[in-house]
């Protein structure tokens, strides 16, 4: 273990550390966000110390589970169910480029508070799982490696197993993804036929072709500096009116890629703010 971890372990435990601050402890620790990451998920840290303290605070239940997806392929994934027993809307939550981490777990707990449902795959499963990975740049490298229709074919399993869930109402399945899981997000609006509503953090939209046959509504949120991704956004917003689809969008002035992830360096806390309210409004008003 790297020194001074056991003693940021502690200090969170004890709570004298927030959930942010003791990732920041962790970041500083180790060099990086993604390597802070890594060592949760390498560690079990993540699913086990943080999912327990946090889902308490939330109240919230979270668990590691496991479904099934196409030729027997097994997708681990972590889920999070508001109290109660009643039936409530779901969503599938989407990682960045390397693997499922602590951060997305903390957007499904978050959902789950605001009384969604939520499962956040590990689109990493078919390649041993992201807390295999010797490094973040192995996981990205990994995911990288699995084809496009093979993460499609485990999202869209995902969604089954979400809409046959005790805790969910049958048809109201809605995804958020960010980054690389955005786009992914983007996708499943074309290909799911469960899908009712999709929302993109900053993630690629598919090809021309493909907008043609989006779905369900999508709720784009992008930062103004991210060119590479948001330089797009005015053409697909139109290619997706002249084809008679639905979408919204917001672009963040001065904020720029991945500015929703509260344990990095590019986190805008104005800009994640409305961009979270915008999409409990969008998946409320989409899901009911």
């Amino acid at each position: 273990m790297i020194d001074g971890v056991d003693s940021a372990v502690d200090a969170y435990r004890r709570g004298a550390l927030d959930r942010r601050a003791f990732m920041a402890r962790l970041i500083g620790l180790t060099g990086s966000m993604a390597a802070a990451h890594l060592l949760l998920e390498t560690s079990g840290m993540a699913a086990a110390l943080v999912s327990e303290i946090e889902s308490k605070q939330a109240k919230v239940t979270s668990e590691t589970v496991s479904y099934q997806s196409a030729g027997g392929v097994s997708v681990s994934g972590y889920l999070s169910t508001p109290a109660g027993k009643d039936r409530r809307s779901a969503v599938v939550v989407i990682h960045e480029n390397r693997g499922l981490n602590d951060h997305t777990r903390d957007v499904a707990r978050r959902f789950a508070a605001e009384g969604f449902v939520a499962l956040a795959p590990d689109l990493l499963s078919r390649k041993g799982g992201t807390g295999s990975m010797e490094s973040p740049d192995k996981a990205r490298e990994a995911l990288g490696t699995i084809p496009a229709e093979d993460s499609m074919t485990d999202l869209k399993a995902g969604l089954a197993y979400l809409d046959k869930h005790a805790r969910v109402r049958g048809g109201r399945l809605g995804s958020v993804g960010f980054c690389w899981g955005g786009a992914r997000s983007f996708t499943l609006a074309a290909e799911s036929e469960r899908l009712r509503a999709a929302v993109v953090f900053y993630g690629s939209a598919p090809p021309p072709e493909k907008l043609a046959q989006v779905r369900a509504p999508v709720l784009g949120l992008y930062g103004e500096t991210d060119e590479r991704i948001t330089s797009r956004v005015p053409e697909v917003a139109e290619a997706l009116k002249k084809a008679g689809k639905q979408f919204e969008y917001k672009i963040y002035t001065g904020a720029g890629h991945a500015f929703f992830n509260d344990t990095g360096e590019r986190y805008n806390a104005e800009a994640a703010k409305d961009a979270w309210a915008r999409t409990l409004a969008f998946l409320r008003e989409h899901l009911k």
